[in-house]
């Protein structure tokens, strides 16, 4: 059910949470670089943990997948970090990939991780849209109702638009996001992509900044964490 810890279903930091507890025997929180939703992946999220005991990182790296055998997460490198150093708030990027693939077969090895489209797309006329979006703004209309930040203003560094084949892969990056930003941002290149939408519908969304006015929010399954940037 995504990152964040719920009540009632398995999630990416119970899981972590619940493999080092059994390790170190004592209560543990893991704090990470951002909050993924349920079908999103992470290829390189960060996050880290406080722990009384005394070990090596390989050696607690090898612990916790030995407790994560039966799910899919894995940590792939651990190291010790300043007392002060935390995933979340000392994050100065997040980079997100969305993968879409633009053909009329199913999905097969790509299914649950790639979004499908039939319908032909215009790679190059969402890439210019998209530019629309990367600067200052305020993104309400590319939140979700359910986002929990203060300021729907943010700055979003890239977003771009490249096509490899029947492959689309759209990158962003910005310090943070809003919950839903990039998914939602997704959604509404596809309308331009196949024509829907012009950039200027695109532009008058943003500009709206009212959530009604979103085109179409993208599902998780194309959708990775790649990479947190720290000083």
């Amino acid at each position: 059910m995504g990152w964040q810890r719920q009540p009632h279903g398995a999630t990416v930091q119970k899981a972590l949470e619940d493999a080092c507890a059994a390790i170190l025997k004592e209560t543990i929180v893991v704090h990470a670089a951002g909050r993924t939703d349920a079908g999103v992946h992470g290829l390189g999220m960060v996050a880290h943990l406080d722990v009384a005991r005394v070990m090596t990182p390989f050696a607690l790296m090898e612990a916790i997948n030995a407790g994560l055998i039966d799910v899919p997460v894995a940590v792939i490198a651990c190291e010790t970090v300043a007392a002060d150093f935390h995933a979340r708030f000392a994050c100065l990027a997040r980079h997100y990939e969305y993968r879409i693939v633009n053909r009329r077969a199913p999905l097969t090895l790509g299914a649950g991780r790639e979004w499908r489209i039939k319908k032909a797309l215009d790679a190059e006329a969402m890439h210019d849209a998209a530019q629309i979006l990367v600067g200052h703004h305020d993104f309400t209309t590319f939140r979700s109702v359910h986002c929990q930040s203060a300021n729907p203003v943010k700055t979003l560094d890239r977003l771009d638009v490249t096509r490899t084949g029947n492959a689309i892969t759209i990158r962003a990056s910005a310090r943070s996001f809003l919950h839903h930003q990039v998914r939602s941002m997704v959604g509404c290149l596809s309308l331009v992509g196949i024509g829907r939408w012009s950039a200027g519908d695109l532009r008058e969304a943003l500009e709206a900044r009212d959530r009604t006015r979103l085109g179409l929010n993208a599902p998780p399954d194309g959708l990775y964490f790649v990479r947190a940037d720290y000083p």
